[in-house]
């Protein structure tokens, strides 16, 4: 059971903060590939959810946004749309596990018009490539950064 709560805390946090993912898993005593895969798993099932729902949040952020009569356009919308501009979904996927949370990485493709297909394809390569590269950096730096902490 206590295993089991451990893939579990990995895989949740992973669904809404990537980096959480590879945090939790050394925290927890997780081997590497462990924390890979329910990292990834965590991340694509926000990315899966998110896909079907991601044009109808945008749409109720928006109208919140507008009953509150904050500005349709500031500083993280417009590095949004230069991040889209210059490299679309596949820009946007990258990113997501640095910048955005997946959550918020896949609403941004999803609002843009991406097809659910493209937008779990790309997310699944962003995914795979930084679990890979961020749970090592934390399982091989981990203790560096705890000693000044």
């Amino acid at each position: 059971m206590e295993e089991i709560l451990k893939y579990l805390s990995v895989f949740l946090i992973s669904t809404v903060k990537f980096i959480g993912g590879p945090l939790a898993g050394i925290s927890l005593g997780l081997s590497y590939w462990e924390t890979v895969l329910f990292t990834v798993a965590g991340m694509m099932t926000s990315v899966i959810v998110f896909s079907f729902i991601g044009r109808a949040a945008s749409r109720w952020y928006a109208n919140y946004r507008r009953e509150k009569q904050k500005p349709v356009f500031g500083t993280k919308s417009r590095r949004i749309v230069k991040i889209w501009r210059n490299f679309g979904v596949i820009g946007v996927a990258f990113f997501t596990p640095l910048l955005f949370t997946p959550v918020f990485g896949t609403i941004v493709a999803a609002v843009f018009g991406t097809s659910k297909r493209r937008i779990f394809l790309h997310m699944l390569w962003s995914a795979l490539f930084w679990s890979f590269i961020l749970t090592y950096m934390v399982f091989e730096f981990g203790d560096v950064t705890a000693r000044f902490f």
